[in-house]
């Protein structure tokens, strides 16, 4: 069985090596996980491709996480919540959307021991969306494109900063270290290394989680939707940076 990432300009991905090292400790030798690139034109004839036999669905991410919606035949009621589709599972010729990110986030709030408060999330698009119904009871507030030059100053007035914008893949720093939250990061943006806004949490003595964590945990999500059978957790971790 084939499953795989649909998103454009993803050969960064760790995905395919989580997975496929999942799907062998699991015992699943027939399945595997590849990259897709597809353009924003391209997208139906992806999704399209999906209901073909021998496909047990996909993973979903930039820039196709709401345009995917439409394309497909039910989603389920978290995806409902969040407006926005990471998880494909085929179902005879049918495909049903869902959203595994919200596990994600939720998986690396639980890691830094986050119990409510005021939250700033970076960004607006799908990611941001679901960390939004991971962080449901908490203060939110958004620093966006339209109010980008606040975002320093509304972090300092937050507890929890989470970054769901692509910026720190690259080495980028999106928060000074005098402008850290006063408890907690979680960067859904993952790097061999680290990030330089994991890295400034931790060196101010800050609880930080990473996108290793969310990776795992909405990965896991996606491979027991599509195989029915729990997570080989400790594989996948091992098919990660360390």
């Amino acid at each position: 069985m084939l499953v795989g990432l649909l998103g454009h300009r993803i050969a960064y991905s760790a995905s395919p090596a989580m997975q496929n090292a999942a799907f062998r400790a699991a015992g699943l030798s027939d399945w595997s996980y590849e990259l897709f690139d597809v353009a924003p034109e391209d997208l139906p004839a992806a999704v399209s491709a999906l209901r073909l036999p021998g496909r047990a669905g996909a993973n979903v991410t930039i820039p196709h996480k709401q345009a995917v919606i439409p394309l497909l035949d039910e989603l389920d009621g978290t995806a409902h919540q969040v407006g926005a589709v990471n998880f494909i599972r085929r179902d005879g010729e049918r495909l049903l959307g869902g959203n595994t990110d919200v596990a994600g986030v939720r998986a690396a709030l639980e890691e830094v021991g986050w119990e409510g408060g005021r939250a700033l999330v970076l960004g607006r698009g799908g990611s941001a969306k679901a960390a939004a119904v991971a962080l449901a009871g908490a203060e939110l507030q958004y620093a966006t494109r339209e109010n980008w030059e606040e975002r320093g100053a509304l972090a300092r007035a937050s507890d929890l900063v989470v970054n769901c914008t692509p910026l720190g893949r690259q080495g980028e720093a999106v928060l000074k270290p005098s402008e850290l939250p006063r408890q907690a990061v979680v960067d859904l943006v993952y790097a061999g290394g680290g990030t330089p806004l994991v890295a400034a949490a931790r060196a101010a003595g800050l609880a930080a989680a990473d996108g290793w964590t969310v990776l795992v945990a909405q990965g896991a999500a996606s491979f027991t939707g599509w195989t029915s059978s729990p997570a080989p957790l400790g594989a996948m971790r091992a098919a990660l940076p360390s």
